[in-house]
């Protein structure tokens, strides 16, 4: 149980926490967004600099460990997964968006597993697949402070700020799925040709 270790495993805490959050109904204010939005966002940011420093620490002290190694992704898929079904639930973003990462993310673990045990080895990331991880972080801490539903930026009552923020949150929401469903390709094809190989 090594530092990066104890990280990966605050992260998990922090999604739980985020879901308890959620449950409250406070309809306070701050800056004209909800505080309760805010609060998400900023517990969803030290979540995300968790995943880039337990890394970190990990490969410059090589702590490495299979635990890690198992542990970090699902906490990384929790993160982002539930943070987006929360905005769901806030009427800020189509179930549709989610659906189509969760299901990636379903198909990609199954095959991944396949690979290995048929003596595949393990499928590295691909350009898309770090753009994927890149753009739903982004997408998801602009949509928190985002006070209007997704693609909103077709309505001609938005003022110049609400127009700026939504427009942001709708194209990185596109350009990550787009990013999902093109890492999930390149997933299954490079696992294939390792299958074959074997």
């Amino acid at each position: 149980m090594n530092l990066a270790n104890k990280l990966t495993i605050f992260r998990i805490i922090l999604v739980v926490v985020m879901v308890v959050v959620a449950l409250f109904d406070v309809n306070e204010t701050l800056w004209g967004m909800p505080v309760i939005a805010l609060i998400l966002n900023a517990i969803f940011i030290i979540a995300s600099i968790t995943d880039k420093l337990d890394g970190y620490i990990a490969r410059s002290r090589n702590e490495i460990t299979t635990f890690g190694k198992f542990l970090d992704p699902i906490a990384d898929k929790l993160l982002v997964v539930t943070a987006m079904i929360i905005l769901v639930e806030m009427n800020r973003l189509p179930s549709w968006i989610p659906t189509i990462i969760i299901f990636r993310e379903f198909i990609v673990s199954g095959y991944r597993l396949i690979a290995v045990e048929n003596g595949g080895g393990v499928i590295a990331a691909s350009i898309w697949g770090k753009l994927k991880t890149v753009t739903q972080m982004i997408a998801v801490m602009v949509a928190f402070i985002d006070v209007n539903p997704f693609g909103a930026i077709f309505s001609q009552e938005l003022n110049t700020y609400n127009f700026v923020i939504n427009s942001i949150t709708t194209i990185m929401m596109i350009v990550c799925v787009i990013a999902t469903v093109f890492s999930g390709w390149d997933y299954l094809k490079d696992g294939k040709d390792l299958i074959k190989t074997k």
